[in-house]
């Protein structure tokens, strides 16, 4: 089999997704128990370590696209990932089990969800996002840590000596699971850029188009994975977490050390389609939290339909 051929390519792209799956599961299982045996809430979980783990693959992916490949590359991944993240796995796990929002993360987590869309929307609409626009980024993601410092200070102080006894004990396994997680997915990410970009490319697809379809989608498998299995655990604060703790993450911290690493140039084509499909997801969603504190199966339903209809209308 020649080195460069479609079915080369299309192996390499496999493995990559293959790869990242693995290794996001490694990363969440061992950063799960670990933050689990200190006392922390499913939802402060949800919202922080899996949140910031299943982030993993966009920040590699969109760091080498945007070094090796094409700036283009990194923000196709966010924004398409964070579509995804909406449409796809908020939807297919409300389809599972309408999914209850917890108080915590409708109040001091989704507004900084909404807050991180339009930022990059309104960062990005004058077709560039360069370091100083990186940099705030970032520095919108420290006051982001700083509410969720402030809620775990809060949920240490609540836990009493008979709940401390009763916790599990931190494992080196579990540390072995996070690091063996990193590798994989620097390895996936590396594969799955390779394989998609080239078998895209030759097939005459543009960079954005690649990164808001396969690698978005290939890199929101975790969220994906998590968020599914939470549905069918009944777990709906772990799930409703993952997902909006992983779009603060993608927007804040994957952008922003992009940008403050190489400046992002932004298509006319994406400040009129992909930016208002971004805003309109995060809106829609925002409006299911607040109206009824929950997603419902036929929101559920929706989001999927919409995000289907948003990969159709990206098709050439």
């Amino acid at each position: 089999m020649p080195l460069g051929s479609p079915l080369t390519e299309l192996l390499l792209l496999a493995a990559g997704a293959v790869l990242l799956y693995a290794g996001a599961e490694l990363l969440v299982r061992g950063a799960s128990e670990l933050a689990l045996a200190i006392g922390l809430k499913a939802s402060t979980v949800g919202v922080t370590v899996v949140a910031f783990a299943t982030t993993a693959p966009e920040l590699f992916v969109a760091l080498m696209g945007a070094v090796t490949v094409s700036t283009d590359i990194g923000l196709g991944a966010i924004v398409g990932s964070n579509v995804a993240n909406v449409g796809l796995v908020l939807g297919i796990s409300a389809l599972i089990r309408p999914l209850a929002i917890s108080e915590t993360v409708l109040k001091r987590h989704v507004p900084f969800m909404l807050l991180a869309a339009l930022l990059l929307v309104g960062l990005g609409w004058d077709g560039r996002i360069g370091a100083i626009d990186g940099i705030a980024l970032l520095g919108t993601l420290i006051a982001f840590t700083v509410v969720i410092m402030h809620r775990i200070r809060e949920t240490q102080s609540g836990i009493s000596a008979a709940e401390r006894e009763g916790m599990p004990d931190a494992d080196p396994r579990d540390v072995a699971a996070v690091l063996g997680g990193i590798v994989a997915l620097v390895l996936g990410s590396r594969w799955l850029i390779d394989g998609g970009q080239s078998l895209l490319s030759a097939a005459g697809f543009s960079d954005i188009f690649i990164g808001l379809t396969v690698l978005a989608l290939g890199t929101s498998l975790p969220e994906l994975a998590a968020s599914v299995v939470s549905a069918v655990r009944d777990e709906a604060d772990f799930s409703v977490g993952n997902v909006v703790g992983s779009n603060i993450y993608n927007i804040l911290a994957v952008i922003g050390i992009v940008a403050v690493v190489t400046p992002i140039g932004v298509a006319p084509g994406v400040r009129g389609f992909e930016f208002p499909a971004l805003l309109a997801f995060t809106a829609v969603l925002v409006w299911m939290m607040y109206r009824g504190e929950r997603i419902s199966r036929l929101d559920g339903g929706v989001l999927v339909v919409g995000y289907v209809l948003f990969v159709y209308l990206l098709l050439p």
